[in-house]
């Protein structure tokens, strides 16, 4: 797939027409070509057929624009994380993130705080943005964690940002939480929790024992 794509910005080029000839001509012996090359697709690559461009014969195609890099390091990372979570993959996800929710560290079986609920660990994808462009991780992750983070993305740059921000005190929780690589929560925090998970009724009830309207 790099490969095509780096074919088609210097041979090609953006704007011209090719046809699939031409394409399996350029990669002697190399199996579904075709389909390395509607693989960049996912990666914002615009190549059209003459479905999206009628002037165009059925053995054409158009490279209308080049999307994201995918050659670049940890770019086309996100074919491997878009692609269906195997056992294998599930078991070096797992072993990497020591068996622990990335986001509660949480482990399999463990209670949640005041409840008879057990934690199910899961596989999530999410989305970070580093130095080198936006990378798509797998990530391990509770089912509380996983529902309450779809559509997140992460960013090394925010994080350091809002790190440098931090007062003397926090800075030592934090770290504190990154050195045993986990967080415990307060007890406030775990009521905080377990109030936003009781139904409009019963929070109507808190709310008059905290005096508010």
């Amino acid at each position: 797939m790099k490969r095509v794509a780096l074919w088609l910005l210097a041979e090609v080029g953006e704007g011209n027409k090719f046809t699939k000839e031409k394409l399996r001509k350029e990669f002697p012996g190399v199996s579904q070509i075709d389909r390395r090359m509607r693989d960049l697709r996912k990666f914002e690559w615009q190549i059209d057929t003459n479905r999206e461009d009628w002037t165009l014969d059925p053995h054409e195609h158009c490279f209308v624009k080049a999307g994201l890099p995918v050659w670049e390091q940890g770019v086309a990372i996100s074919q491997r994380a878009n692609a269906a979570i195997g056992a294998s993959m599930r078991r070096e996800v797992l072993a990497a993130d020591g068996n622990m929710c990335r986001s509660c560290g949480i482990t399999p079986g463990h209670l949640y705080a005041g409840t008879h609920e057990m934690a199910q660990l899961d596989i999530a994808r999410r989305q970070v943005v580093t130095p080198t462009g936006v990378e798509v991780q797998l990530v391990t992750e509770c089912k509380r964690c996983r529902v309450g983070g779809r559509g997140l993305e992460a960013s090394l740059e925010r994080v350091l940002r809002d790190l440098s921000s931090l007062g003397a005190m926090e800075r030592r929780v934090l770290t504190g939480w990154v050195n045993v690589d986990r967080r415990d929560f307060s007890r406030i925090e775990e009521l905080w929790s377990d109030y936003r998970s009781l139904p409009a009724e019963a929070r109507s009830k808190v709310r008059e024992e905290l005096g508010l309207s």
